[in-house]
């Protein structure tokens, strides 16, 4: 059990109330169908999910936009190119001037339908962040599942033959990796990337750009491992424990909108899997919005701990 909640933690560090920064990022879950269902996963998304964001939605996500200064749009899932309506969001994106990432699970890319996906998105200079727990098979595979390593190191040569990960910032690759167990990651420096890269270029002639570092969230799935392994109590231990207060004023919760397939609009991704809604596109203000009050919990130690984590990797 917690000693502490993470509000009397901000309050300890002189933050009574977290407050938003300027919004800079757009993301938008258009749902959550996958063809995985990862161990860590927690949106909990898997083949036989049923919540897919709807085009009059996205043009509701594309209305709200135009109303803010926000100049990227992250868009996640599940995976989000199983949404029908994912190129029609890329391309009205990408004509209105904003940057573009697609956070790709790397295998879905293997789905014969998609085939052309990656050079689709290399055309329109969309940003792919992909995840990869670890360089070498086991770890990946344990997380993931049997056989996901080989896929997406097949992924992973598609993408480079179209042109990602070779340096160009119109094609830009980024990897993300999280740990495999309940644990921290690996502190995010130019050393491990570099490890990642001539390791991957070696074993598998892979190139890519960025390396990111993320925590795995005590929600949803990753949750449930963590209780039926017996790491729950050790791991809350962990990320209290490992608390640095300089991560505060980059919380991705700061600088970013999250939006939910169907429209609710959260402060980040992992609110919106808690269900901590503070509002709907339909009723937005962005005034409002941008005065608002964070809402926090227990879980916002994950985004605090060590050298910190968001959609971006580690913050400190």
């Amino acid at each position: 059990m917690l000693t502490i909640s993470f509000q009397q933690t901000l309050e300890r560090y002189g933050y009574p109330k977290l407050c938003p920064s300027s919004l800079e990022i757009f993301q938008i879950n258009v749902g959550k169908l996958c063809n995985m269902s990862c161990h860590h996963c927690h949106v909990d998304a898997g083949p036989d999910r049923k919540e897919i964001m709807s085009l009059a939605t996205i043009n509701d996500c594309l209305a709200v936009l135009d109303r803010t200064n926000a100049h990227t749009v992250d868009i996640t899932g599940g995976a989000p190119e199983l949404n029908p309506h994912f190129r029609y969001l890329v391309d009205e994106c990408v004509k209105r001037g904003k940057k573009v990432i697609d956070r790709c699970n790397l295998t879905v890319l293997l789905i014969p339908k998609l085939q052309d996906l990656p050079q689709w998105l290399a055309d329109r200079g969309v940003e792919i962040i992909c995840s990869l727990p670890h360089y070498e098979a086991l770890d990946t595979d344990t997380q993931r599942g049997e056989g996901t390593f080989a896929k997406s190191i097949t992924a992973l040569k598609l993408l480079n033959q179209v042109g990602y990960g070779k340096g160009n910032p119109r094609q830009q690759l980024t990897i993300v990796t999280n740990p495999v167990g309940a644990t921290l990651p690996c502190s995010q420096t130019a050393k491990l990337q570099q490890i990642w890269q001539t390791k991957l270029q070696q074993n598998y002639g892979i190139s890519f750009d960025r390396l990111l570092t993320i925590t795995n969230m005590p929600i949803s799935r990753y949750l449930h491992w963590l209780q039926t392994s017996g790491n729950l109590e050790s791991y809350w231990e962990l990320l209290v424990n490992s608390f640095n207060p300089h991560t505060i004023e980059g919380l991705m919760c700061r600088n970013t909108i999250s939006i939910g397939w169907d429209g609710a609009i959260y402060d980040c991704d992992f609110n919106q899997m808690l269900d901590l809604k503070v509002g709907h596109l339909r009723d937005f203000d962005y005034e409002q919005f941008t005065s608002r009050t964070i809402v926090t919990g227990n879980h916002c130690f994950g985004c605090t701990a060590g050298k910190g984590s968001s959609c971006s990797g580690a913050i400190a």
